[in-house]
């Protein structure tokens, strides 16, 4: 890429190995070491991009080969690494997990492929003498499109413990252990059922930060991995445009309940034309004077119901805006404060929008987890009839009643996962689109045109019939 900065992919034997506190303590790190860090996250993920952000002080991205394609990734990380000094890539899962089974589709090895960056592979180490080194080896030797450079050893039980690693990587011709961090070294990062606790400033603090930048200080040889780094080979790729000006208002909800948002998503809405108004259906008593149009993400309005519920003058507001018919685009959460309410795990029912005529309920346990693909039965807010849309979908919540049941509601696009199951799904009414997939919207520029065309559009009626 075109004047690209150094990269390096931390990558994992598997989920719960440590990489999100590897990357966020080299992000702290470097950071202090007065490098601009640039940050990423494979796969589709919205907290750990949070986390990144905090820890480096800039927009962490998603890089998602399945939902976005090969070029799209190629090109976000080339245009947001021009001014960065480094890059990194947090991974997702395990080194080889993706979309598929059979193949690295979607991947951390396959983004590092793509960016032809070295990778950092982060094991847990527990318990673990020469036989990490076979371990490794097989991640070494399973694909030879990725190339790992490094090995990250963690929850170690003492230096010793990284002596011993250290030489049984040597001698067995393999990648040099760069971090062998000690069990506590790292500060605990509180877990939610969806992942790490809902993140900002005041779970990631700067005290948590410089704990994980010190740790990282101690147990790596973040000079090796700097100069591992330095590796990437460059590419050329073109400039994202620049936005075009708003022409249309819309109100982006935003708050402790709702923040499941991508950056290039948010940007792409802006370069079509859009001003994009924050409002909290938390705190705000009513939405945004003049807007055009609503988007409404997902995050974790169950956690946050009472105090949602409580607020009857926002969602008075809502549902008034929503039958003004204005383009309402509702994600996952956004689906679920749009419906008459939720009933959380202990039982308690708390109403909310009504927008949408049926209840929402949380499960203990996944319902929906996956990439998905959304084919348009007919025109609607994201685009036209037999257009596609790709997107992941996850979910504790389900819907106690079916909305296409209900007068005026219908099904929008049929989903597919990847597994093959197929369902009716993008509850549509109107200019309301509600649905449990969260789409890649920065890679789909036709829906991102349409939405605001359609904000557009309903904007002019409004004036020509005022006037």
């Amino acid at each position: 890429m075109n004047g690209s900065c150094p990269a390096i992919v931390v990558a994992g034997s598997g989920s719960g190995v440590g990489k999100t506190s590897i990357t966020l303590g080299l992000a702290s790190a470097l950071t202090r070491r007065g490098m601009r860090v640039q940050t990423f996250k494979a796969g589709p993920d919205f907290l750990d991009p949070t986390y990144l952000s905090i820890a480096s002080g800039r927009k962490s991205y998603n890089l998602d080969t399945w939902m976005c394609g090969a070029d799209y990734a190629r090109n976000l990380f080339a245009d947001k690494t021009r001014d960065a000094d480094i890059a990194l890539v947090e991974g997702a899962m395990g080194m080889y997990d993706g979309a598929s089974p059979t193949n690295s589709a979607g991947s951390s090895a396959e983004i590092a492929e793509l960016l032809e960056a070295p990778v950092l592979l982060a094991l847990n180490a527990k318990g673990a003498g020469r036989s990490l080194a076979a371990v490794v080896k097989g991640f070494v030797e399973f694909e030879r499109g990725a190339r790992i450079v490094g090995v990250a050893a963690n929850f170690l039980g003492s230096e010793n413990h990284a002596r011993i690693l250290r030489e049984a990587l040597d001698s067995a011709g393999l990648p040099p252990l760069m971090a062998g961090v000690i069990k506590g070294a790292f500060p605990e990062l509180s877990s939610r059922h969806l992942g790490l606790v809902s993140a900002d400033a005041r779970t990631l603090t700067s005290a948590i930060i410089a704990q994980l930048g010190s740790a990282i200080e101690t147990h790596c040889d973040v000079d090796a991995i700097v100069s591992a780094a330095s590796s990437v080979v460059p590419r050329t790729a073109p400039r994202l445009p620049e936005n075009s000006g708003g022409q249309v208002r819309i109100g982006i909800a935003r708050d402790d309940a709702f923040h499941f948002y991508y950056h290039d998503s948010l940007e792409a809405i802006e370069r079509a034309g859009a001003t994009l108004i924050f409002f909290s259906p938390m705190r705000d008593e009513a939405l945004p004077d003049g807007l055009d149009g609503l988007y409404i993400g997902g995050g974790y309005p169950e956690v946050y119901a009472e105090e949602l519920s409580r607020n009857t003058s926002m969602i008075g507001s809502v549902a008034e805006f929503a039958e003004s018919g204005k383009p309402v685009y509702a994600e996952c959460g956004g689906l679920i404060y749009l419906s008459s309410g939720v009933e959380t795990t202990d039982g308690a029912r708390y109403p909310l929008a009504g927008v949408m005529p049926v209840w929402t309920r949380m499960r203990r346990s996944f319902k929906t987890l996956g990439y998905a693909t959304a084919t348009l039965r007919r025109d609607t807010l994201l685009g036209g009839q037999g257009e596609t849309i790709r997107g992941h979908m996850f979910h504790y919540s389900e819907l106690v009643e079916d909305p296409l049941r209900c007068d005026g509601w219908s099904a929008a696009y049929t989903v597919r996962r990847n597994r093959g199951e197929e369902m009716a799904e993008g509850y549509s009414r109107g200019n309301i689109l509600a649905t449990y997939l969260h789409a890649s919207l920065g890679a789909n520029s036709r829906a991102v045109e349409s939405f605001v065309e359609r904000c557009r559009m309903t904007a002019h009626l409004k004036e020509v019939t005022n006037g």
